[in-house]
């Protein structure tokens, strides 16, 4: 009878183990990414708008012709994307998030087609004489866009959302000067909310 001789175990599927294995957590790491909230929104970015508003609201209350009223606004937009976009970007640096990827993109994308409608109808209300209609159209549809951008971001935001689309309505009906509806949305809320995710999400 043959002595029996003890076969060590093959190392060769070691490797091979060992390479399933960081490609699954890689693949777990990717799928908790895109499904995590986007944090990347500056609270000190959305006071800084809030307060360019504000401002805004008070040059264009004194305007008498609504070509005037419009200018100031619309330049109000352009600061406020700057300030957004910039802040945004900073943020996402700090936090090592990607900002136009996963719940970053989703944000963005989800914010940008209200965004381009109220300019859509912008135009045609203004060509139409309904100028009276432009800022609840902006702060409803800018507040929709808050809210479906928001679903990927911290709970504060869609929440904001919905008070930019609660003010937005009321404007509709409220015999009070558009001016204090935009001061009170696109400056106040963006305070506001601007402070309480600063002080929750850090910055």
């Amino acid at each position: 009878m043959g002595s029996i001789r003890l076969v060590p175990p093959p190392t060769e599927e070691t490797p091979a183990l060992h390479e399933r294995a960081m490609d699954n957590l890689r693949y777990i790491r990717e799928t908790m990414e895109r499904a995590s909230a986007f944090t990347g929104i500056s609270g000190w970015g959305e006071v800084a708008i809030g307060c360019t508003a504000v401002v805004a609201a008070l040059f264009a209350a004194q305007q008498t012709q609504f070509k005037h009223w419009l200018m100031i606004w619309v330049a109000e937009g352009a600061v406020a994307l700057l300030i957004a976009g910039w802040s945004m970007d900073r943020k996402a640096r700090s936090l090592n998030m990607p900002l136009l990827n996963g719940p970053g993109r989703k944000v963005i994308f989800s914010l940008s087609p209200p965004i381009f409608a109220g300019g859509l109808l912008t135009v045609v209300l203004y060509h139409a004489g309904l100028t009276n209609f432009i800022p609840g159209v902006w702060l409803l549809l800018y507040g929709t866009g808050v809210v479906t951008g928001g679903m990927f971001s911290v709970p504060a935001v869609p929440i904001m959302g919905l008070c930019f689309m609660s003010l937005g309505a009321a404007s509709f009906f409220a015999p009070i000067a558009a001016d204090w509806f935009m001061a009170a949305g696109f400056g106040g809320l963006h305070v506001i909310f601007g402070v309480l995710i600063a002080r929750r999400y850090g910055g």
